[in-house]
C-alpha cells in the first residue's frame, strides 16, 4: 500500500459552513492541505477569518456548484494541478435542508432537495474514485440524516429521501471501494447546534443539539488510519 502518510490532501464541500469550519480545523490540525469549493467569494473571506493564521492552509475554489458535473470535474482538476494528484480525503458536508407536508412540496423543492444532498454526495465520490483507487487509500465521509434510518417522517418527504440516498450511496460505494483501501461512511447527526438553527427555532429546547466541534472530532476518526476497519458504516450522531 503506499504511504500517504504526512502528505495527506482533502477536499471538504460545504467547509465554509459551521460544521464545516470545525471539520476544516481538524484537518489543518493534523497537517492536511485542505480545499473549499464555494458558491460565492463572500463565503471564502468569512472562512478566512474563522481559520486565522492557519487559512494559508486551505485553498477556496469560487463559483463551485457541485451538482454540476462539470464545475465538480473542474474542482478537481484544478486541485490536481496545484498539488499533483486529485485528493486523498472526501468529506462530502454540503446539503440543504426543507420540510413541509408533502401536498405542499413542489416539485422544484424535491429537486433542490436532491441536488443539494444526493447529487453532490454523488459527483464529489464520483470523481474521488478513480485517484483513490490508483493510489489504494481513501476516504470518504457522507453525512445523511436520522430519517433515512426509519420509516420516514411527516413533513420530510424531500429531504429525507435525499437524505436515504445519500445513506444508500454510501453503502454501495463502501463495497466498491474495499478493495482498495478506500472507506465509505455515513455520520447522521441529529439537530446541530448552529446560529442558523437557533434562528430558525428560537423556543427550541437546545440541550440536546450537537456541538459542531464534537461532529468533527468524529469525522477526524473517520479519515485516518486507524479507522481503516470502519467501512459502511451508519453512525448515528445524537444527545437525546
Amino acid at each position: 500500500m503506499p504511504d500517504v502518510s504526512g502528505a495527506r490532501i482533502a477536499l471538504v464541500t460545504g467547509g465554509a459552513g459551521q460544521l464545516g469550519r470545525h471539520v476544516v480545523d481538524r484537518l489543518l490540525g493534523d497537517g492536511i492541505r485542505t480545499h473549499v469549493p464555494v458558491l460565492d467569494e463572500r463565503e471564502a473571506d468569512s472562512a478566512r477569518g474563522h481559520f486565522g493564521v492557519k487559512a494559508s492552509g486551505v485553498t477556496f475554489h469560487p463559483r463551485a456548484d457541485l451538482a454540476d458535473p462539470a464545475s465538480v470535474d473542474a474542482v478537481y482538476r484544478a486541485i490536481t494541478k496545484q498539488e499533483g494528484r486529485s485528493p486523498d480525503i472526501l468529506l462530502n458536508l454540503a446539503g440543504g435542508f426543507a420540510g413541509a407536508p408533502v401536498e405542499e412540496t413542489d416539485p422544484g423543492t424535491w429537486d433542490h432537495m436532491w441536488r443539494m444532498n444526493a447529487s453532490t454526495a454523488f459527483l464529489c465520490s464520483r470523481a474521488a474514485f478513480p485517484g483513490m483507487k490508483a493510489r489504494q487509500w481513501g476516504r470518504i465521509v457522507n453525512v445523511s440524516a436520522f430519517p433515512a434510518l426509519d420509516r420516514g417522517k411527516a413533513t420530510l418527504s424531500a429531504y429525507g429521501a435525499a437524505k436515504a440516498a445519500v445513506l444508500n450511496l454510501t453503502h454501495t460505494l463502501a463495497r466498491e471501494g474495499v478493495a482498495h483501501g478506500i472507506t465509505v461512511n455515513a455520520i447522521l447527526p441529529s439537530i446541530i447546534d448552529t446560529p442558523a438553527n437557533r434562528a430558525a427555532m428560537p423556543r427550541a429546547d437546545t440541550s440536546t443539539w450537537l456541538p459542531p466541534e464534537r461532529i468533527a472530532e468524529v469525522t477526524r476518526f473517520l479519515v485516518s488510519d486507524a479507522a481503516g476497519i470502519v467501512n459502511g458504516a451508519a453512525i448515528p450522531l445524537t444527545l437525546g
